[in-house]
């Protein structure tokens, strides 16, 4: 019998800490490629698992409870699982527009990611909390950015032409140019990442939900932790969608899509807890999120998991809580392509802090700027980012293209003013983009 180990939960997930025992699988009752995925690995406290990605570990654009897990861990162990590009690897350096274009149309239905698992966690149990660390990423040396002409993305109808690009991951000097002249830091992250939902049934990996999945936030890179609620026995966990770097609000439909070689990952379960949405801790912050098909609403659950955060935190009502927000929460567009819209707000840990993030108007030393207000936060981030696009034209001389693809990477977009009826969106990109030509 391997017990869990005694955590001090934090106020983060305001949960009652307590010890309880997880029956253990036995080694014989493994299969023999399960065995054979064990390997030593002294570093580690349990047991270090190896899943590479393959046609038999891996599904195309779907989460699927039915599917039989293609492995079994014990809380505490350490999976180091590769993923794959998207369709099943079928979008490599070298596929085409018109290629990947066919792949979304012969397969309705179905996301264009491939995922990794599921891996079912023993002992873990409908209303606990899964435990994700992310020890390590190393993504492949190529990703992708792309746009579908007139199908996908913030503005489809506006965008009726499309492009593919191809790019080298330069992993020594953590940048990858998007053109001469222009650089984008590399920042790894799965961009999905979930458990199983709570019905039965085959599931879209494109929205994402209270299980994870298609969340597309680019602060969940190595070194932090995901937590997510578990809705079936084993939880179920999948991971595929890797990334390199996005951009706030993913807007073209795609980031710097890739491939992880390794995503080294330590799982656990917290017993006798409540969890209603996925929170993430960083080094500083616990991030809370929401997310709905409306950009507004999705606001509404972010805010209110915030209040529940900052309330349990401050020892005060979460309607009090959301009013300190404005001083105490940096909340952000994750995306604004998958379906369902998502929005997320960096919380420090310590309650003392509050935040000092600008929200700029007008262009500064450090970045280009666009803004946008309306009651409606859809419209407010649609008018920001078509500005960005503009603007990367006019001021940088890049095609419409480009404007988009670069945007969909790199733009950062910071919810301001976020009263009943004025919503302020401001889009942000990094002059330190623009480098030197060799």
């Amino acid at each position: 019998m391997k017990s869990m180990s005694k955590w001090k939960l934090s106020v983060g997930l305001a949960l009652a800490g307590a010890t309880f025992g997880v029956g253990a699988y036995t080694y014989e009752q493994l299969s023999m490629e399960e065995k054979l995925r064990i390997v030593p690995a002294a570093h580690v406290s349990g047991k270090l698992h190896l899943l590479p990605a393959t046609m038999e570990t891996t599904q195309w654009g779907w989460f699927d409870n039915a599917q039989t897990p293609v492995m079994t861990i014990m809380p505490g162990d350490t999976v180091a699982l590769e993923t794959m590009m998207h369709s099943h690897n079928q979008i490599v350096p070298g596929t085409t527009l018109e290629t990947i274009k066919k792949l979304r149309i012969d397969n309705p239905g179905r996301g264009p990611h491939t995922l990794t698992g599921p891996i079912f966690v023993e002992g873990a149990e409908p209303g606990d909390v899964l435990k994700i660390h992310i020890n390590k990423i190393m993504p492949r040396s190529y990703a992708t950015n792309f746009n579908i002409p007139g199908m996908f993305g913030e503005f489809p109808k506006e965008f009726q032409d499309g492009q593919v690009k191809y790019f080298y991951l330069d992993m020594d000097k953590k940048v990858t140019e998007f053109a001469p002249g222009i650089e984008i830091p590399l920042h790894p992250f799965p961009g999905t990442i979930g458990v199983a939902r709570a019905e039965p049934g085959k599931y879209s990996s494109v929205p994402p939900g209270p299980f994870g999945g298609n969340m597309d936030i680019r602060e969940l890179t190595e070194g932090t932790t995901l937590y997510l609620p578990v809705f079936v026995k084993g939880a179920l966990l999948w991971s595929g969608d890797s990334h390199a770097a996005q951009g706030n609000g993913e807007i073209n439909l795609t980031a710097l899509e890739t491939a992880f070689k390794e995503m080294n990952i330590t799982v656990d379960v917290i017993k006798g807890t409540k969890l209603d949405w996925p929170r993430i801790e960083t080094s500083r912050n616990w991030i809370t999120m929401g997310y709905d098909n409306d950009l507004n609403k999705a606001w509404d659950i972010a805010k209110a998991e915030t209040g529940k955060y900052l309330g349990q935190q401050r020892g005060i009502s979460p309607e009090k809580a959301v009013g300190l927000m404005q001083k105490v929460s940096d909340c952000r567009i994750s995306e604004v392509v998958n379906i369902k819209k998502g929005v997320y707000c960096m919380n420090p840990k310590d309650a003392k802090s509050t935040i000092t993030v600008d929200h700029p108007v007008a262009e500064t030393n450090r970045y280009w700027v666009t803004t946008a207000t309306d009651a409606d936060l859809n419209k407010a981030m649609d008018q920001a980012s078509m500005a960005m696009i503009g603007l990367l034209q006019e001021k940088k001389g890049l095609s419409r293209l480009d404007s988009y693809g670069l945007a969909s990477m790199s733009m950062d977009c910071r919810l301001g003013d976020l009263s009943d009826d004025s919503k302020s969106v401001h889009c942000l990109m990094p002059k330190s983009l623009w480098v030197a030509k060799k």
